[in-house]
């Protein structure tokens, strides 16, 4: 077993019998020491565990204890000592002990403890190699830009890193709100504590406050055991709630207290539930817009958006989309072992002229489908996606051809919003989500304008 135990003892009889132990039996790799300050000298080395004597002939083995603690917070040290006092093993295990053993030392229990403290430690060091990948991934080195709206949006995010206020990301579809709400928790104070997300268009509405708050066995149909919710999960780190406009009101309120008060209860639950999260929301709606229309709370709007951070389109930052473009031909070249050197100048011009109505993920996708149909080492117009080649420059996304004309009867303007929502959940095959995103509007104001005209999806 390629693993390192420390062991520290100044008297000669135990250190031989531990090493025996340890080396021979165990099969662990051994270095001895008789003092505390050698082997403090040598923590350099890396060792998986650390064998403590608490009386050592230079200095306490509470204080080395304390010190190694100090510099090596995860290392795992087991306490063993010949007093035997309740005192000295709760001081021991106060100050960052593992575990700790009176002397003479079981060698039936200390051979599992040292293994599942060696076990604990690979774990640890494990999580916090991963947590350096996510840090490293959502640095803002990673995120590609050079145009002048995003490198403002770079700036207004450094100055909520050493904070926990209430940010409100806004912008279309596919813009990267997420990726700038991991940059913001992974870079900032909270970076060592969870990141949940939380997606309130992909949730049915009836089990949102479920997934959100947690709920008690028994609190509703289906419920046969305890669930933790989000809010609790994150508690200490960050929480993410995206679509936040799709939000209905009677939840929003349940928010809007989390914020306040920093509490809330399970479904079905008494028990009030203390929380500490910043939360991060973000929305592709126009929430000021939806409060005038009385489809999002006003006092909850202003609380989430303490620090709003508009993302521009990539339509207004036109300068990135070569950037962005190499960026992606260089990941999928590695992702799909391919080796395409480029665009031809007129695919190139075709893809700067496109509206790119979804954004980077957008463009991202298109990107991806690109090198997988090309057979050449540059991507010409013929593997274009259709909607990009017959683009024709304009931002708008209707037609100019109109719907009616003059000899048309008129027709009354309820019919025509109930004939378009039914037409709608037929395009998108009666889902409720897809449907809101396409009429534009809000999912909960979409359920209300279907049971006011009486129209059912194909789901119901």
């Amino acid at each position: 077993m390629d693993k390192t135990i420390f062991i520290v003892d100044d008297e000669e009889s135990i250190l031989k019998l531990l090493t025996h132990w340890v080396k021979n039996e165990w099969k662990y790799n051994v270095k001895t020491f008789t003092n505390g300050n050698d082997l403090l000298d040598s923590l350099y080395e890396g060792p998986d565990l650390v064998l403590l004597d608490i009386m050592l002939p230079d200095i306490s083995g509470v204080e080395v204890l304390k010190r190694i603690k100090r510099s090596y917070k995860n290392l795992p040290v087991i306490m063993l000592s010949a007093q035997g006092s309740i005192d000295v093993a709760l001081e021991s295990i106060r100050s960052g002990a593992y575990d700790y053993f009176p002397k003479p030392v079981d060698k039936n229990r200390l051979q599992p403890a040292i293994k599942n403290a060696i076990t604990n430690y690979d774990l640890q060091r494990r999580v916090d190699e991963l947590k350096g990948d996510l840090q490293k991934e959502f640095s803002f080195d990673n995120i590609i830009s050079a145009d002048k709206k995003m490198q403002e949006v770079f700036r207004m995010v450094t100055k909520v890193l050493d904070n926990s206020i209430t940010v409100l990301i806004h912008g279309e579809s596919g813009t990267g709100k997420e990726l700038i709400a991991r940059a913001i928790h992974y870079n900032g104070v909270r970076k060592d504590a969870p990141f949940v997300v939380v997606n309130s268009a992909s949730i049915p509405r009836e089990l949102l406050e479920s997934e959100l708050f947690g709920h008690e066995k028994g609190s509703f149909t289906g419920a046969y055991q305890r669930k933790i919710g989000k809010f609790e999960l994150a508690n200490g780190g960050t929480i993410f709630l995206d679509e936040i406009g799709e939000m209905e009101m009677s939840l929003q309120a349940k928010i809007l207290r989390v914020i306040q008060q920093r509490e809330f209860e399970r479904v079905g639950g008494t028990e009030t539930i203390k929380t500490d999260v910043r939360i991060i929301s973000a929305t592709n709606r126009n929430l000021k817009e939806m409060v005038k229309n009385r489809e999002f709370r006003e006092d909850l709007y202003y609380r989430l958006s303490s620090f709003p951070i508009y993302i521009p389109p990539l339509r207004e930052r036109r300068g990135d989309i070569v950037i962005l473009v190499n960026h992606f031909l260089k990941v999928f070249n590695e992702k799909l072992g391919k080796n395409v050197k480029g665009f031809t100048k007129a695919a190139l011009k075709l893809l700067y002229d496109y509206e790119w109505p979804g954004n980077v993920r957008e463009l991202e996708n298109t990107i991806e489908r690109c090198i997988i149909l090309t057979d050449h080492d540059k991507i010409d117009v013929d593997v274009l996606p259709p909607q990009i080649l017959n683009a024709d420059g304009s931002s708008s996304f209707y037609s100019d051809v109109p719907l009616f004309d003059d000899n048309s009867p008129i027709i009354p303007f309820e019919k025509l919003k109930a004939e378009a929502i039914k037409h709608a959940l037929r395009v998108t095959k009666g889902n409720i989500v897809e449907a809101s995103k396409k009429l534009n509007v809000g999912r909960a104001t979409l359920y209300r304008l279907m049971e006011k005209y009486n129209i059912k999806s194909k789901r119901d």
